[in-house]
């Protein structure tokens, strides 16, 4: 009996190994020109297999080499999922592992045969291959970022003062004479590019969850609405520290001159081109300085604006200041769909037709008094101590009728239900004296905004420094048009024209070459800032 046996058991395993040897030298094949093993995500089982690759990498990273289908489906038990048979775990194995897909590599597990009928039993082990491997960790890095919110770091940003600090101080002292510790420096650029990326990275992650957040894309409107006061106040901390230490970060890569640049970049290309393969020297250090030298430019424009381009931080800066008013204005809306409010945009252009089709200028007229109901105003009456306790209360425009005083109405109107003064008619209040005040002043105001243009004309093009000093009312109507060109001039262009919203004025600002100052002096103080050329002239036709 046991010379029958042992002959017809290597046959057997022969067989086998011999079959799983041609398995794998198929799959092989069939995968070296295609991307297979991501192929059982397109399939109805993906959510199954997907389960069963992730058990098998959890296998794999406790360091486990071979794993049974009971394995797999005590681990598909415990991860919350659906439940599976082991028929399902043992079809879903085999699937993953057919040469199309190639993701599990099998073998024949002679470890519990007892019997010669368990040779003829389908008894297999499991193991990731390396291109399921692959696969799989792909995946969960795509997940990851996915499910990234990303975050404003403004510990990144000390941190990037900090590393800036050193780097600078090496250079002076590299500048003087004395020997630096090249590998200090090298560390301290790695720890600086490793930061900065982390804080671009994680800005434009962050970013986009609060734009997804405004647009109420894949949000929960409850949790949107539990978290946005945190959210603002997240987001105007955020502006506050890159306000002051983008500053710093500023200053700093402008006191790093040129050769210093160079020096850094030269210390660290050479260190990392110490490890090169022996005739790789001079190819790996060429390589690793250009990417330094595209690394620190990439630092300097995150930072530093010039006139072609805004730096990425006053981007992020204009972005995180657009989003507060934004997410106010998504919580402006829920509130007005959860109180019933309804946008009558149709309703106004409904009527907006009717007018244009009514023939005549009366009929119109008509309309526009049924529409809104413009008719004489008729004011209730009430009594001289509902008048003086509404004066006394001061009550704003916010106040709840609930709150406001008690309303107090003639026991004749509630028994009556009407109510007549009766005897001499009241006299009508002559309002001609508060008409005059109000004409007074309205001229007075007139006058006083005529005096401060005549003030602010320039009759030709001047520098701002030319204004020298003036008065209130003057500097404020100057101030308001210098920002308004400022803002349509931006950092790229050299000049701008720009009209007030009268049509009055027109004027024109160019910009100076070089950093000359100019300072304009005024009763409340003094405003300093880069000279401009400024052109203020009354528009064509207009007297002033």
């Amino acid at each position: 009996m046991v010379t029958v046996v042992a002959p017809l058991t290597m046959s057997v395993l022969d067989d086998k190994m011999e079959a799983v040897t041609e398995l794998g030298d198929d799959a092989t094949e069939d995968r070296a020109g295609g991307y297979g093993p991501f192929a059982y995500l397109a399939t109805p089982n993906a959510q199954l297999y997907r389960r069963v690759m992730k058990a098998l990498m959890a296998e794999k990273e406790r360091f486990t080499v071979h794993v049974r289908p009971d394995d797999i489906a005590m681990a598909l038990a415990a991860d919350g999922g659906e439940r599976v048979t082991d028929d399902e775990v043992g079809e879903a194995l085999a699937r993953l592992a057919q040469p199309s897909w190639g993701n599990v590599l099998t073998f024949a597990d002679s470890s519990r045969v007892t019997a010669l009928a368990d040779f003829y039993r389908r008894r297999m082990l499991y193991q990731l291959s390396r291109e399921g491997e692959a696969a799989e960790r792909a995946l969960a890095q795509y997940d990851a970022a996915l499910g990234s919110r990303g975050a404003l770091q403004s510990v990144a940003l000390e941190d990037i003062v900090v590393l800036l600090t050193a780097l600078r101080d090496t250079v002076r002292r590299h500048a003087d004479g004395v020997e630096v510790d090249t590998a200090v420096t090298h560390q301290n650029q790695l720890s600086l590019r490793a930061r900065f990326v982390e804080l671009a990275e994680n800005a434009v992650a962050f970013m986009g969850s609060v734009q997804r957040a405004i647009d109420l894309h894949d949000a929960d409107v409850d949790a949107f609405l539990a978290y946005k006061e945190q959210l603002i106040e997240y987001l105007e901390r955020f502006i506050g520290d890159l306000l002051t230490r983008g500053a710093a970060i500023t200053a700093l890569l402008t006191e790093i001159p040129l050769d210093g640049v160079v020096f850094l970049v030269d210390t660290a290309a050479r260190r990392e081109s110490l490890d090169a393969a022996p005739g790789e020297a001079d190819a790996a250090f060429k390589q690793a300085r250009d990417r330094w030298v595209r690394q620190w430019s990439g630092l300097t424009d995150w930072f530093i604006s010039t006139r072609e381009r805004e730096s990425e931080a006053r981007l992020l800066r204009s972005r995180a200041r657009a989003a507060i008013p934004a997410l106010l204005a998504v919580v402006r809306t829920l509130n007005e769909h959860a109180s019933g409010r309804t946008d009558r945009t149709n309703d106004f252009l409904t009527l907006a037709r009717w007018f244009a089709a009514l023939p005549s200028d009366g009929d119109r007229h008509r309309l526009w008094r049924s529409a809104f109901g413009l008719s004489p105003v008729r004011h209730l009456s009430v009594t001289s101590a509902t008048e003086s306790a509404w004066d006394d209360a001061d009550l704003g425009s916010t106040t709840s009728w609930a709150d406001a005083p008690a309303l107090e109405i003639s026991p004749q109107l509630r028994r009556s239900g009407s109510y007549e003064r009766r005897g001499r008619a009241s006299r009508v209040t002559d309002r001609s004296a508060a008409k005059k005040m109000l004409a007074d002043q309205a001229r007075a105001q007139a006058e006083q905004t005529a005096q401060a243009r005549r003030r602010i004309l320039t009759n030709g093009p001047q520098p701002l420094s030319a204004f020298g000093e003036l008065d209130t009312d003057a500097f404020g109507l100057f101030l308001g048009l210098l920002g308004d060109g400022l803002a349509a001039m931006g950092p790229r262009a050299d000049t701008a024209q720009i009209a007030t919203s009268d049509g009055e004025l027109t004027v024109t600002l160019h910009r100076i070459e070089g950093t000359r100052e100019m300072t304009i002096s005024t009763p409340d103080g003094d405003l300093t800032g880069p000279d401009h050329l400024v052109d203020i002239a009354p528009a064509a036709g207009v007297r002033i």
